[in-house]
């Protein structure tokens, strides 16, 4: 980083330090956010980092799965472009209209304009957000304050020798993944100031590229170097949920063991039908889960997205051990005879556990053939359809509103903007219809789980060889 650059940064953290209102010495403990209760609102605003439909997509289908007996509404409030300023444009119309009870706030990759560091870019979005701010919490609501995401330099350069590449003849500064970090301390401190909560989203993504670039040094979460592809995606949900200290980390915890002849059952309400062979070489049950594990299409999209082909959802839930951390299955079983069993789900064959395994603890997420997942992964891919024939044309339509508003001609856009706000509201109903849809199929239902004592064959001994 050059002198000038370094310079630069010191006095943008020095601007910012002056303009805080005397932010807080102290340290405020972090409470939990996001925890939304049957009935309330979620609404996702933000640029064309919320407008690829996928982090919140995440989040959503993770509300559907943990909690089917709560009515949640989303509402994706993102468009390409978007600097504080845009976003503040449309927030009565397409924010304020839904009353929402949370906002996240994803903003600031275009604030900094892809430029270096100056005062009066930095103060232009100061305020903006801390109106957006102020905003939403006379609405009544809970302001989430999201950091700006990573810029991939590294990429950039890859992709720049690509002559279709859509951003090769933009100029772009190289520190404004730098930039962005410090837009994201500020954020991180006007947000204890406000006492609302924060979220990093620039450190993991960083974190984990460069982690991985040790042995794979052109890797990127982030394929076009501005807007996170899937994977990189379900990291930022992963962040937001892991943050917001969820209700339910886990989906299930089943728990059986056998006393003298007898065996018994942890919350026992949710298991019915508990018998054990009297040798304790097979057990079965019934089991009525309350959610549903935490599963990703293969497929962001069925359609071939403008922000271009990323590593697979897949590979940010591996990353980041969501199954194990958010939506972990475990089954503990103790007591039954030494050997070998195969677990058999309603009519599917999940795998083979030695009683060891099962009396330490199994965790069914780790196995997609389930049929909780399975219905988990039905639900998951509706959700996909309602952003891809929902969502994402509604957040499309809202660019062409925006487009239309920066033309400056007040007399069209008074004559256009009603018919462009009629379609957008036809889009939620057709996203209300899909909602509706999901909560129906998202509803768990009871389970035959079984446990046979089997004979693994041995396997073959070599053959010597000749000599």
């Amino acid at each position: 980083m050059s002198v000038f650059s370094k310079l630069a940064i010191c006095s943008a953290i020095l601007f910012a330090l002056s303009h805080s209102d005397s932010l807080s010495e102290e340290a405020i403990p972090p409470k939990p956010f996001l925890q939304a209760k049957d009935g309330e609102t979620i609404v996702f605003f933000g640029d064309s980092i919320t407008h690829q439909c996928l982090y919140t997509q995440y989040i959503e289908t993770f509300f559907y799965t943990r909690f089917p007996d709560r009515n949640i509404q989303f509402h994706n409030a993102g468009v390409s472009g978007d600097k504080a300023a845009d976003a503040l444009a449309r927030f009565e119309d397409d924010l304020a209209v839904f009353e929402p009870d949370h906002v996240t706030v994803l903003l600031g990759m275009n604030d900094g304009q892809y430029e270096p560091f100056t005062t009066e870019t930095f103060t232009t979005y100061r305020e903006g957000i801390e109106k957006i701010v102020s905003q939403i919490k006379e609405l009544g609501a809970t302001p989430i304050a999201l950091s700006p995401t990573m810029f991939d330099h590294h990429q950039l350069a890859l992709r720049n020798l690509d002559e279709t590449f859509r951003f090769r003849n933009r100029s772009f500064d190289q520190h404004y993944n730098s930039l962005m970090a410090f837009y994201g301390a500020w954020l991180r401190e006007t947000s204890g100031h406000e006492q609302i909560p924060f979220v990093n989203l620039w450190g993991p993504l960083n974190d984990h590229t460069f982690a991985i670039r040790s042995a794979k040094p052109d890797f990127s979460l982030v394929e076009d170097a501005i807007h996170p592809g899937a994977a990189g995606q379900f990291i930022m949900a992963f962040s937001i949920l892991s943050a917001s200290q969820a209700e339910k980390r886990h989906v299930s915890n089943i728990s059986i063991n056998r006393r003298g002849n007898e065996w018994i059952a942890a919350r026992s309400e949710k298991i019915t039908g508990l018998i054990g062979a009297d040798d304790s070489s097979e057990i079965s049950f019934t089991f009525h889960a309350e959610s549903l594990p935490w599963v990703v299409p293969d497929r962001s999209s069925k359609y071939d997205l403008k922000w271009g082909p990323s590593a697979p959802a897949s590979l940010g839930f591996e990353l980041t051990k969501a199954g194990h951390k958010l939506g972990a299955e475990r089954l503990r079983i103790t007591g039954l005879a030494p050997g070998n069993y195969e677990l058999h789900i309603d009519d599917t064959k999940v795998g083979t556990f030695t009683h060891l395994q099962l009396g330490a603890k199994i965790e069914l997420q780790k196995y997609p053939a389930t049929p909780q997942s399975q219905q988990a992964l039905e639900i998951a891919e509706l959700n996909r359809e309602r952003n891809d024939e929902a969502i994402r044309p509604l957040r499309d339509t809202w660019a062409k509103i925006k487009g239309l508003r920066r033309r400056g001609d007040q007399e069209n856009f008074q004559a256009e903007y009603p018919k462009l706000l009629a379609q957008a509201r036809k889009l939620e109903e057709k996203a209300t219809q899909y909602h509706d849809q999901i909560r129906e199929i998202a509803r768990p239902i009871p389970r035959q789980y079984r446990l046979v004592k089997v004979t693994v064959p041995a396997k073959p001994k070599a053959k010597a060889r000749a000599k």
